[in-house]
């Protein structure tokens, strides 16, 4: 009896199973059943998995094999330098040597362009939509003790050919409330959230997978910067620093301007200029999304009345900051650029083979920021027809401030970042501008900021905030006297 008893309690618990996982109905021809529908994939794997349908795509077209797991990351540095030898910003293609200001301006620098453009960020479409900038607030209070005035902007893209898709440039403005006159303004590029200090865990560092965004939508990132306490490594906030310039300070959600994954490339900015199709090989990547993004942020700030236009710079961190190289690269109004821990992608030589390796940026989590032709250089560095350099040199005679750090900022390659900087200085001089100074790389917290392209490698994780007090003094030297009081209110 006890084992009989033990198999009818078995075969209830199956029924009891059956029943409660199956739908079950009786008819004329018996009982039928019908699972339940499978669970369905989380927006996380479903957008991963149309990243990486997106990238298979491109390199079918370009008869590669794709690269769908991150590389092993090399921190031998006598393994780190392949291919030593770079390209020569000025020899033109024809073999002939530059040797003046005017067949730089005329001739190597639109051939550099071009080259970054059609193989590495894609090319930005020429006939883009109109912005229409809106005011929708003007708020005035404090950031710390310092009076301030703040208008939350909002760009509306003309969609009028394609209504199906609509992008809304997310942006914020704060300016000295005690200015007597136009100051000059820092826009930070960012993942959204405007205001917060940017703590070191609040961007991921070369490696991490960072959480996706969607068009004005705050990510863990913003939220650690919301929750970030109110000293940082280099000191106040940096939005303070500025402040006690006398200068002011603007913040875009470059969410808002394109999402930064694969699966968003046919909504945002360049699913709009595509009407919603795929992107060709050549077409723009997200950075260069970005960078038009910061681009329409300007256009505003030089109808405002508060800011002197002229002395307007830019400031990204991490991938942030291989967009702001390339944003002052592209649009010759900014005056300046802090380039902040950008890495592979960004200031960091692409031939070096140490922390993040080219092959990185050629994965479904990272290949978007990129034009779709810069995959076929996947274990193929040497045959860029560019190096990071050039693009610095494309923002010449105008300063560069490129950073890095230590410890966990190991992966953006702080040296290979040096090497490219150091690299740049021919042009430089060329245009009656001093370069780096040196061709050695100095100590951790070496400032080098005597010339038009400046470097420092801070002792410390991945985060811009240990750098801000010496780009502001690095600044200072190009930004004229404010007419803002830098005195707070107590």
């Amino acid at each position: 009896m006890h084992k009989m008893s033990a198999r009818l309690l078995c075969l209830a618990a199956t029924a009891v199973c059956f029943v409660a996982t199956t739908h079950h109905y009786v008819s004329g021809q018996g009982v039928t059943t019908q699972a339940l529908p499978a669970a369905q994939p989380s927006p996380q794997s479903q957008t991963a998995a149309e990243s990486a349908a997106d990238m298979k795509r491109l390199c079918a077209l370009l008869h590669v094999e794709p690269l769908l797991v991150r590389p092993p990351y090399n921190y031998d540095e006598a393994k780190a330098n392949p291919f030593p030898h770079l390209p020569d910003a000025l020899v033109l293609k024809n073999g002939h040597k530059v040797a003046n200001a005017k067949t730089w301006w005329n001739k190597r620098r639109p051939e550099i362009l071009e080259d970054f453009e059609r193989e590495v960020y894609g090319r930005t479409p020429k006939n883009l939509p109109k912005v229409k900038w809106e005011v929708t607030s003007t708020t005035q209070g404090l950031n710390g003790d310092f009076p301030i005035v703040t208008k939350v902007l909002v760009g509306h893209v003309d969609n009028a050919f394609y209504p199906q898709i609509s992008v809304d440039i997310q942006a914020t403005l704060t300016t000295p409330l005690n200015a007597n006159g136009p100051v000059p303004v820092m826009i930070q590029m960012g993942p959204g959230g405007f205001g917060g200090p940017r703590p070191a865990a609040a961007i991921p560092p070369p490696g991490a997978v960072a959480p996706s965004t969607t068009s004005g939508s705050p990510t863990t990132a913003t939220a650690a910067r919301r929750a970030a306490p109110p000293m940082g490594p280099g000191g106040p906030p940096w939005q303070q620093q500025l402040l006690a310039k006398g200068w002011g300070y603007a913040i875009l959600n470059t969410g808002s301007v394109q999402a930064d994954n694969g699966a968003g490339l046919t909504s945002g900015i360049i699913g709009l200029a595509n009407k919603g199709q795929p992107r060709k090989l050549d077409d723009w990547g997200v950075l260069s999304a970005w960078a038009w993004g910061t681009s329409r942020v300007l256009d505003y700030l030089e109808t405002d009345p508060a800011v002197n236009a002229k002395e307007v710079g830019v400031e990204g961190h991490s991938r942030w900051g291989k967009g702001t190289l390339l944003t002052v690269a592209l649009d010759q109004r900014f005056a300046i650029a802090y380039v902040s821990s950008s890495g592979e992608g960004g200031a960091r030589l692409h031939r070096r083979n140490y922390g993040e390796p080219l092959d990185a940026v050629t994965i479904p989590e990272e290949y978007h920021w990129m034009a779709g032709n810069f995959l076929k250089y996947t274990h193929h560095w040497d045959d860029l027809p560019v190096d990071s350099h050039e693009l610095i040199d494309l923002c010449a005679p105008r300063p560069v401030f490129i950073t890095g750090g230590t410890e966990s900022d190991r992966g953006v390659d702080a040296r290979g970042m040096f090497m490219a900087a150091a690299a740049a200085g021919p042009v430089y001089k060329l245009l009656g501008k001093k370069d780096l100074g040196v061709t050695e790389m100095p100590a951790p917290n070496t400032a080098l900021i005597d010339g038009n392209v400046a470097f420092r490698q801070h002792d410390g994780g991945h985060s811009d905030a240990y750098d801000w007090p010496t780009f502001i003094q690095f600044a200072a030297k190009y930004f004229g006297p404010s007419t803002a009081s830098a005195t707070a209110k107590h």
